[in-house]
């Protein structure tokens, strides 16, 4: 529930329609606070200014957070990251919130009494892709019917945060068993968030509900889905990139540098492991890679600056459909089943070498269309040809680096 519920202690404000935090759509079962439910997690991020809260609000959490507070004064923003539960907990969060004059933000979720503490904020900020949850109040009767509650409580808290009256009355309208998940528009709009903030800006919340090494290796297969088709043929390959996704998220590194640096390693990963697949794989990585740029797209742009770098970034850029992973996992599953074994491995960048003399150059920054023909010149020669000439657009070798940028990476840290 999105506001105030008018129920005793050990009620909850959790809608059937809760937020899936992994998959990323809405659950249909019903969300309860069980006895045992766990503790809501709340941490002190790095440099002591930002607090992760992310999980069920359960007994206790706002006891928790006012030692926190108490303890670290340089406190100035609280993440929410929570599918909601006691009505209690939420309000007396949204006080702290208040009265320490923080800044809320929502990297991902905040549905049913999270909202409570979010309105509260001195700023009230999201990204793009954040979600916050509203539906009608309600009382879970016995059984655990839900029965309709009275809606004053919650229209004069939103209200007073200053959310529009439109708004509120729309909030309030939906059944306890969904949820009005309006875009960041609207929210702007409406007067629930103050602002809207991209990746770069705050420490990475991604995984403030469990900061652990499987945890960020869920995270990093969802977001890049091929890598468990390269895993199976190499063990080993995702557990680098987990353990320094971890240690970025311990350090403070913005969400939007993780999701960078975790798509480069694992475009570097599946290019490496494809440099020794046989000639008719290579031909077929070139051919759907192809056609990827040759489909209409809004997504164009971002197609081909992938493949500007090479076959690991189109296998490794988001948003990737069904059909394309469906695609892109069997050709991986093959090519790295037929690797070619007759020469010892050797760098991407010698790999792109072999070719340099007789194949077409990489349209490095020429644009879509360069991009295309250099591809379908490579793709109409004859088989071994055809690979040969796919070698370097497939493997680009890296761009020079400035010798200030190679100095400085060089010096101790």
């Amino acid at each position: 529930m999105a506001g105030l519920l008018l129920a005793g202690p050990g009620r909850t404000t959790s809608p059937r329609g809760a937020i899936d935090p992994v998959g990323g759509g809405l659950t249909t079962h019903t969300v309860a606070s069980a006895p045992d439910a766990p503790a809501t997690r709340i941490t002190l991020g790095p440099d002591g200014r930002d607090i992760r809260l992310s999980g069920e609000l359960t007994e206790g959490a706002a006891e928790r957070l006012a030692g926190l507070l108490e303890a670290h004064g340089s406190v100035e923003r609280i993440h929410l990251t929570s599918e909601g539960g006691l009505v209690d907990e939420g309000a007396a969060i949204g006080a702290l919130i208040a009265e320490h004059g923080l800044v809320t933000y929502v990297p991902d979720y905040c549905v049913s009494a999270c909202t409570l503490a979010f309105v509260r904020g001195r700023e009230r900020l999201v990204l793009a892709e954040s979600r916050l949850g509203f539906h009608a109040p309600y009382e879970t009767g016995p059984f655990g019917v839900e029965i309709p509650a009275d809606s004053a409580p919650e229209r004069a808290a939103y209200l007073a945060a200053g959310i529009s009256a439109d708004f509120v009355e729309a909030a309030l309208q939906v059944r306890p068993d969904d949820l009005m998940i309006p875009d960041t528009a609207t929210l702007m709009r409406a007067g629930v968030a103050t602002g809207r903030v991209d990746p770069y800006r705050f420490p990475d919340s991604t995984l403030d509900d469990s900061a652990g090494p499987e945890r960020a290796r869920t995270v990093i297969l969802r977001d890049v889905p091929l890598l468990d088709a390269v895993e199976a043929d190499a063990p080993g390959t995702i557990a680098p990139i987990a353990a320094w996704y971890l240690d970025g998220y311990r350090r403070g590194r913005s969400e939007g540098d993780a999701v960078d640096g975790v798509r480069r390693m694992a475009a570097q990963a599946v290019a490496r492991n494809l440099a020794e697949a046989d000639p008719a794989a290579l031909t077929d990585l070139g051919r759907m890679i192809l056609q990827t740029m040759q489909r209409p797209s809004p997504d164009r742009r971002r197609i081909c600056a992938s493949a500007e770098n090479g076959v690991g970034a189109v296998l490794t850029r988001p948003r990737l459909g069904a059909a394309q992973l469906s695609e892109g996992r069997a050709i991986l599953s093959r090519a790295l089943g037929l690797r070619a074994t007759e020469a010892a491995p050797q760098p991407l960048h010698e790999v792109a070498a072999i070719a340099v003399a007789t194949s077409p150059k990489p349209a490095r920054g020429r644009g879509c269309s360069a991009l295309r023909k250099a591809f379908a010149a490579a793709l109409a020669r004859p088989m071994p040809e055809a690979a040969q000439a796919l070698r370097p657009l497939l493997f680009p070798a890296p761009p020079a680096r400035p010798r200030a940028a190679l100095e400085a990476s060089a010096q101790p840290r």
